[in-house]
């Protein structure tokens, strides 16, 4: 199967020599197009290496929340079942792809990262699942059931965001693996999770502890 020119030309522009591949990911029956592992085998040269921190390529790895979020919603269908669910900052889509599966009646993977969009649609269709879009999480209405999330608190600076998920959704499932001291009023843990993110990148253990937070409006 041919890797998707939509995502492939954009990757290959800040790795010469990247490759996608479908990977099955572990402990789950989710497939999706990810950068192929021997590309992470090999040192990346100082223009690689600020290409890719100028435009990171968060769409091509599946990240640790990521796949945990995906895995317990395959544990939990009832959590999505029969519900109007939107994912913000989408990624690859995994999550939102998980609650498609689980019988969610609607799915929203929302990013503003067109290429994520693009991988979204990809990776959909690879695993025979329907999604809407949405480039903008504050352009949607207040019309969901349940908002999902996660890894997004990588940056600080996006906490604020927390405050601002009820707004579009009656609840919100949270799943982050590297803020420690997290407390919020609205939020308080559901479960602990472990899982790594794939291809493995080799990152700390701490990173493959998970915890998903809910909040209810």
């Amino acid at each position: 199967m041919s890797a998707p020119p939509s995502l492939l030309q954009p990757l290959q522009l800040l790795l010469g020599d990247a490759r996608l591949s479908v990977q099955q990911l572990p402990e789950c029956d989710l497939q999706l197009w990810l950068i192929d592992i021997d590309n992470m085998q090999r040192a990346f040269d100082a223009d690689e290496t600020r290409r890719i921190l100028a435009e990171p390529p968060y769409w091509c790895f599946c990240w640790a929340s990521g796949l945990a979020l995906a895995r317990w919603i395959a544990d939990n269908p009832q959590r999505v079942r029969g519900k109007r669910v939107l994912d913000f900052g989408s990624g690859s889509g995994v999550v939102a792809i998980a609650a498609a599966k689980a019988g969610a009646t609607e799915v929203v993977a929302c990013d503003l990262d067109p290429l994520a969009l693009a991988a979204c649609r990809a990776n959909a269709a690879l695993n025979q699942v329907t999604l809407g879009y949405s480039g903008d999480f504050f352009a949607e209405e207040d019309r969901f059931d349940l908002i999902i999330v996660a890894d997004v608190l990588y940056d600080r600076a996006n906490l604020p965001l927390l405050e601002h998920f009820p707004s579009r959704g009656r609840e919100v499932l949270v799943a982050d693996s590297r803020v420690r001291d997290f407390e919020h009023p609205r939020y308080s843990r559901l479960a602990l999770l472990e899982a790594k993110t794939w291809p493995d990148l080799g990152e700390p253990a701490e990173f493959r502890r998970v915890s998903l937070y809910r909040a209810q409006r």
